[in-house]
């Protein structure tokens, strides 16, 4: 064969670069399970997360009252009570084991329990009590019942303490009810929203989990398809481990930067989460992410042997991967083992920091440590992808060379 030159070695390698560009593109759109995974999936799952939590809040959440007070007070307890918005009386119970018994059938999520000493505690002087039961099979319907129960008990007891204060000026009542004044601001979440909460997160991971997904597909089908069931194929242009891995690379980069515009710009505006980010620091930011997410998966697909494999293997990461990432669960109630472990996934620092950029207005600065994670992520994973695929090239040539033997020693039996 003609020795090349430096410089036609290049020019080769990068036309072989596109050729590896342009058969990974065509692969993607005309396979239909990749093309799920790759435009179906990010189109369509985090719109059904956003429309789940819509209303953000949980609101009149069902409750049963037992009065055994019967008094004006006791009355207006639970009226004002049933004008929360996160409570809904549904109905007043003769007593405990009736609403024991509504409870259970799944009529209401808690029971508010009025005393029979609670007027007469309260014209004595006397400190009294209002017992809540919730349902704690759903947190979220203890904190709408325990809000509720707890805004209308201070509200009651500012209205009494200003009865006996015999103030004379409106000021007066003010700093009897309150003497020291606070405000309750919610930082980055102003509705206390789920949705503001949980799908920035959700958000990045269906972006690592459908790459992960699809690449994995992708790899199964290679392997099925070529002869020797290698990840690639017998063809003079794959003759080279950087220019597969930048073709490849490049073509899932140039389909996921789209969709990464869809996900994390188009989605929040659809449903008005915070975007306080600065753009040119988000997109700084997503781009040591995907390129993360890709050679990462790219490194996994290694262990994909056909097309099923992939469903088998990376599906179940998804809750795990969200817990792991310290948004789901508190960081800080992680074991370490487990915290240290979370740091082999491009999501943990992609979550973290895309929820302080696009949430808290972060600036790259303020996140350098998972920005520059995300880069030493990007680095390592290349390497491993190019191992990976090295290898590959060498099991390829091998099996090429024990072929070609089995063939000759064919022949010269005959």
């Amino acid at each position: 064969m003609k020795k090349l030159t430096f410089r036609q070695r290049v020019i080769q390698g990068v036309q072989d670069l596109f050729y590896i560009w342009k058969q990974e593109f065509r692969t993607t759109f005309r396979d239909q399970g990749v093309l799920i995974f790759f435009i179906l999936v990010p189109l369509a799952y985090p719109l059904i997360y956003g429309f789940i939590y819509t209303n953000e809040t949980l609101r009149d959440v069902p409750a049963v009252v037992v009065d055994d007070s019967r008094s004006s007070l006791s009355r207006k307890y639970v009226r004002m009570l049933d004008a929360s918005p996160e409570v809904a009386v549904v109905a007043h119970c003769a007593d405990m084991e009736e609403a024991k018994l509504a409870m259970r059938e799944r009529n209401a999520y808690g029971i508010v329990y009025l005393p029979e000493t609670f007027s007469d505690d309260i014209a004595a002087g006397r400190q009294t009590q209002v017992s809540l039961f919730c349902d704690m099979s759903g947190l979220m319907y203890y904190k709408a019942l325990l809000s509720a129960n707890t805004e209308v008990s201070l509200e009651m007891n500012a209205e009494i303490k200003t009865a006996r204060a015999g103030n004379t000026t409106e000021r007066q009542d003010q700093i009897t009810v309150y003497p020291i004044e606070y405000k309750d601001i919610a930082l980055y979440n102003p509705t206390n929203g789920f949705a503001a909460f949980l799908l920035p997160a959700v958000l990045m991971l269906v972006i690592q989990q459908t790459l992960l997904l699809g690449i994995g597909l992708s790899a199964g089908t290679a392997r099925e398809k070529n002869q020797f069931r290698d990840l690639v194929p017998i063809n003079r242009h794959y003759n080279g481990t950087l220019r597969i891995v930048f073709g490849k690379g490049l073509s899932y980069f140039m389909v996921y930067s789209l969709v990464a515009v869809y996900v994390l710009c188009v989605v929040p505006w659809i449903f008005r989460l915070n975007r306080i980010a600065i753009p040119g620091e988000l997109i700084l930011f997503t781009l040591p992410y995907l390129s993360a997410c890709i050679f990462f998966s790219m490194t996994a697909s290694i262990a994909i042997r056909n097309r099923e494999t992939c469903m088998l293997i990376f599906v179940f990461t998804s809750v795990p991967l969200l817990f792991l990432s310290g948004i789901s669960w508190p960081a800080a109630a992680i074991p370490p083992f487990w915290h240290y472990f979370s740091y082999l996934f491009p999501s943990t620092f992609g979550i973290n920091g895309y929820v302080r950029i696009n949430s808290m207005g972060a600036t790259l600065n303020e996140v350098s440590f998972e920005y520059q994670a995300l880069w030493l992520q990007t680095g390592i994973y290349c390497l491993t992808t190019c191992i990976v695929y090295r290898w590959q090239i060498l099991q390829s040539r091998r099996h090429v060379i024990e072929a070609y033997r089995r063939y000759k020693a064919l022949r010269e039996n005959k």
